[in-house]
């Protein structure tokens, strides 16, 4: 089992503690580390230090790291351009030495959108704007060097475009498509995907997430790799536990979750039954940066026993 760890620094994180816990996962060997891209918190604002722009923390973590695979989980295809962000992924990539993985969703948060005057449309034309970027960002990378590529579609358009910089990794960072949706979803990470992630939410729901994709896959004769999320509050006491699961109780716009509370070996649990309906992949949750014995918790009493 493959083993991430995934963070929300839109709660509240400097680049700084971003680092050291990128520098702690490293050491600890966790396989990556991907980041949400959002623009503010989902909860009430907590305040300074305010939220961070996911592809500038990136950019530098991709320098300051040497063999964590880095990424997002999952861009926004409101926030960005897919031209630019060609470019943008390519270049991050190329600075870590090919450790990008790029993760893209629709975007959902409206609050977010209104607070800095970031268009929301509807959510059909949002599937289609990622659509459209999926088909870009792929097109790109894929025009051979001495030739351009154009698209003309619904809502972008390009004309005779170098498709460059390359990524170092070829044709491209691996795609993670990830979200709840129940048809278009499946659709597209079977179309341009190399990953799905189902995040944060029971087996059961996950299994029925992973089987829908399995059908689309099938349609499109391409295999992915399957990911679950896993929100994540384990101690070495059920004191230390609760402690760390207290922010899952505050009021906050995400839908229901299926965190794991407890013991280090109920969350090795949940990795085997998630390992059953098939998923090769996991990226765990972790809710306080700054609480780096956490990290530690599952490096030394979790990654072991996944490995047996």
């Amino acid at each position: 089992m493959r083993v991430c760890l995934f963070i929300e620094p839109h709660r509240g994180a400097t680049y700084d503690t971003q680092l050291r816990f990128a520098r702690q996962a490293e050491s600890a060997g966790f396989e990556g580390l991907l980041r949400a891209d959002h623009y503010r918190a989902l909860t009430p604002d907590p305040g300074l230090p305010g939220p961070t722009d996911a592809w500038v923390t990136l950019a530098g973590l991709a320098r300051e790291t040497t063999t964590l695979r880095l990424g997002t989980l999952v861009n926004s295809a409101t926030f960005r351009l897919p031209g630019p962000l060609s470019i943008i992924v390519a270049q991050v990539d190329q600075m870590s030495g090919g450790r990008i993985e790029l993760g893209m969703g629709a975007g959902w948060v409206e609050r977010e959108h209104t607070a800095y005057g970031i268009p929301f449309p509807s959510l059909g034309e949002r599937f289609d704007r990622l659509e459209e970027q999926l088909e870009i960002l792929t097109g790109l990378w894929s025009t051979p060097e001495d030739q351009t590529y154009s698209f003309d579609g619904k809502h972008y358009r390009l004309v005779d475009a170098h498709a460059l910089p390359r990524p170092a990794q070829r044709p491209h960072p691996p795609i993670i498509v990830g979200g709840r949706g129940p048809r278009r979803t499946p659709e597209l990470a079977a179309r341009y995907a190399d990953e799905f992630n189902m995040p944060f939410k029971t087996v059961a729901e996950t299994a029925a997430a992973f089987e829908r994709v399995r059908r689309a896959s099938e349609r499109t004769g391409r295999e992915l790799t399957l990911s679950a999320g896993i929100v994540v509050a384990i101690g070495r006491t059920d004191a230390e536990a609760q402690r760390r699961a207290a922010p899952l109780h505050v009021k906050s716009v995400l839908p229901p979750e299926d965190p794991v509370v407890g013991s280090p070996g109920r969350l090795v649990q949940r990795i085997g039954e998630m390992r059953e309906i098939g998923a090769s992949r996991v990226h765990l949750r972790l809710i306080d940066m700054d609480d780096l014995d956490h990290v530690d918790l599952i490096a030394s009493d979790v990654l072991p026993q996944l490995s047996r």
